[in-house]
């Protein structure tokens, strides 16, 4: 900038809180970002925004914060004071007089925000962040394994998907129709036998044993990406990469208006790389949800490929359906017949009094075997846990649920 002002110093400013807050701004994004300002001037307000959210903002989930960060940086002067506002343990009352907590994504900016006035303090609470990094207690980590992903900051989240990378997803083998020697096994394996009779060149024909193999079952994810999935679907992606990096069989589709297979750009080890991949090939990112639709290509182009061998499907989605359910209900009885279990996650269950009065939840509900929360780590762990467990007898949760045996502590268990 040549007219002796600020605003390139702003523009650094502004793009620091936008790092601190989880997007991945560069020296190189700096540079064009005021490049793009001298191009376009400062006569119009809109083209400023858009000149910035044109070099800052590359993927669909970066949007809403980003469009956070604009408004409260550069329309408001006293932003600091307001966002550390949202520290504090109240909340702002709205015209009608009721309470409403700020948005998840506010406490991301904030901290961003107030990053300056920490750097400040740094020196005399020194003693006191050593303190807490070096002993982890139990009780702040069951903070965080019981915590809601929407209401994570920066720093929960990072943590989250470190806790995520780690957690480990057991599948209880079962067996198949191949079998393997074995010298406790109960049928006789008569080419081994004969191959062993004929080496021995005895009278005597040793019996050779077998038995079935054992192998844990395929899995198949489907998550739903639209606008009201959005922020857990994101986490969620982070637990699909290390389950897809961490045993194979493992197959992930995602959907919104439509469906995309993402099997092979989720096993990409990087973790960023991996995302990065899914996030290109998505094209309905945070948009609407056509579940019967999405069900029905599903069923038509992949279910023979992917459920021949007796898989476990996991549907994550909050049965929220612009369509209205139509076809959805067909589309689930064909797919749970097609595979060994069905089970829903929905991360609206974490309401107690969470009933499925939608369409689409009434229609998904009466073909699933079990009905679980997916909101946090907590819940994740216990979805371990229960496939870790034999199968036994497939469950209708719609039944149990009609008859009030499902219970809030005791979800399909």
């Amino acid at each position: 900038m040549t007219d002796g002002g600020h605003i390139a110093d702003n523009i650094l400013a502004f793009a620091r809180t936008l790092r601190a807050a989880g997007l991945p701004v560069g020296p190189g994004r700096v540079l064009r970002a005021v490049e793009a300002v001298e191009a376009v001037g400062l006569a119009r307000r809109d083209d400023f925004y858009w000149a910035l959210n044109a070099v800052f903002v590359n993927r669909r989930d970066q949007q809403e914060l980003f469009d956070q960060a604009f408004h409260v940086f550069w329309r408001n002067p006293k932003f600091i004071d307001r966002m550390r506002a949202l520290f504090l343990p109240t909340v702002t009352p709205t015209l009608e007089g009721e309470q409403e907590e700020p948005p998840p994504l506010a406490r991301r900016l904030a901290e961003a925000l107030a990053g300056g006035e920490r750097e400040a303090k740094a020196a005399e609470e020194q003693e006191e962040r050593v303190e807490f990094d070096a002993s982890f207690t139990w009780s702040d980590r069951e903070l965080l394994q019981q915590k809601d992903f929407e209401q994570m900051s920066q720093a929960e989240l990072a943590e989250a998907r470190e806790a995520l990378r780690r957690l480990v997803l057991p599948l209880g083998e079962v067996a198949t129709r191949r079998f393997r020697p074995h010298a406790a096994g109960r049928r006789p394996d008569p080419r081994r036998t004969l191959r062993a009779a004929v080496r021995s060149g005895s009278d005597v024909i040793p019996l050779q044993w077998r038995e079935r193999r054992r192998r844990p079952p395929p899995l198949v994810v489907l998550c739903d990406i639209s606008g009201s999935m959005g922020r857990y679907s994101r986490m969620l992606l982070h637990f699909l990469h290390a389950l897809a990096n961490d045993r194979d069989r493992v197959f992930v589709f995602l959907f919104g208006t439509r469906l995309t297979n993402v099997t092979r750009m989720i096993q990409r080890r990087d973790v960023d790389e991996a995302l990065a991949r899914v996030a290109r090939a998505v094209p309905d990112w945070d948009g609407g949800t056509r579940i019967g639709h999405c069900l029905a290509a599903f069923n038509r182009d992949w279910a023979r490929r992917v459920l021949a061998q007796g898989a476990i499907v996991l549907l994550i989605t909050d049965g929220l359906d612009r369509e209205g359910a139509g076809g959805l209900g067909a589309e689930m009885e064909r797919l749970h017949r097609s595979c060994r279990r069905l089970i829903w996650l929905n991360p609206l269950l974490r309401y107690d009094a969470y009933e499925p009065r939608s369409q689409g939840a009434r229609a998904i509900l009466p073909q699933v075997d079990e009905f679980r929360p997916v909101h946090n780590l907590a819940s994740l762990k216990d979805l371990s846990a229960a496939l870790s467990r034999p199968a036994g007898a497939r469950r209708s949760a719609w039944r149990e649920w009609k008859r009030g045996d499902w219970t809030k502590g005791e979800r399909a268990a």
